[in-house]
């Protein structure tokens, strides 16, 4: 079995984590090919003492692994699927962070999981991601132009509100007079867009969701449209320029700029362990359906 690791570290609580896993992949023989920067604070908190395989970029994963094995929270997925990209390498998180809720290995379960990594007891969930396109081009996403989680278009510098007119399918939808506006993917929508308000999809479902941030509309909602649908936005405000997202990735964008939104050509894989099902995952992380009461 051959593996990439990816990962980030944070404190010290970290360091049993990457060592049980560390541990557990020798023991199993699993040829391993590890991201040099994390190589580097690897042996810099000597944690591991040799020499492996680096890989420093998308161009050097390919079909000769089985998975990414991704170590950290669910910031750190989403920085995976960068590296991934369109390989279809799949990827499996392990939690050494908070909430976690990509990450479904958790600490206490590193062994048990991975066994089942190893036994080849797990399934593959594709998600979907969003693809983004500015009219005029901006360098700045021109080689990496897709979010797993959201893409969102939010004010910069600046307490006022700001104009967004959506299109969906070059149809005018209406004009949005907020702090903002995610698209969300269904693997996003318990992220930044639940936070506002937004409603939670399982991963299977082909749509994405429009959720506005603290719009001054009342009657405007968030919307789910198919996963098919074009989403067309022009921003305008007092400033200059506003901040568009890309999951963890931000740009400055000029006002007026055509931004188009739609569902990206490939989907990127995700590890599924026995037992850790999306409801599980609802209940366990996000307390769904939770009464201290009874």
């Amino acid at each position: 079995m051959k593996v990439a690791i990816y990962g980030q570290y944070y404190q010290n609580s970290t360091e049993p984590i990457i060592k049980d896993i560390f541990i557990f992949l020798i023991k199993n023989n699993v040829e391993m090919s590890i991201e040099s920067n994390f190589l580097n604070i690897l042996f810099e908190k000597k944690l591991i003492d040799k020499e492996y395989p680096t890989f420093e970029s998308y161009t050097e994963l390919n079909s000769s692994f089985d998975m990414l094995i991704s170590i950290g929270g669910d910031g750190t997925i989403l920085r995976a699927a960068t590296l991934v990209r369109d390989s279809g390498v799949p990827i499996l998180g392990i939690n050494a962070g908070r909430l976690g809720f990509l990450a479904t290995v958790q600490k206490d379960n590193i062994a048990e999981f991975m066994q089942f990594i190893i036994d080849k007891k797990y399934s593959i969930s594709k998600r979907t991601l969003l693809s983004l396109t500015c009219s005029p081009d901006n360098e700045a996403i021109q080689d990496i132009n897709f979010a797993l989680n959201e893409i969102s278009v939010s004010r910069k510098e600046t307490t006022s509100m700001i104009t967004i007119d959506a299109s969906l399918d070059g149809e005018y939808l209406n004009s949005y007079w907020a702090d903002g506006l995610i698209i969300a993917t269904p693997t996003g929508t318990t992220g930044y867009s639940m936070s506002c308000g937004g409603p939670i999809l399982t991963p299977n479902v082909k749509s994405f969701v429009l959720t506005p941030i603290a719009p001054h509309n009342l009657n405007a909602r968030p919307l789910v449209v198919p996963d098919e649908t074009e989403i067309r936005l022009k921003v305008s405000g007092r400033d200059d320029h506003y901040m568009v997202s890309l999951d963890s990735r931000i740009i400055s964008v000029k006002n007026e700029t055509i931004l188009v939104i739609k569902k990206s050509p490939f989907e990127i894989n995700m590890v599924e362990i026995p037992d850790q099902t999306f409801f599980k995952t609802l209940r366990s992380k996000l307390f769904w359906g939770e009464d201290r009461r009874n």
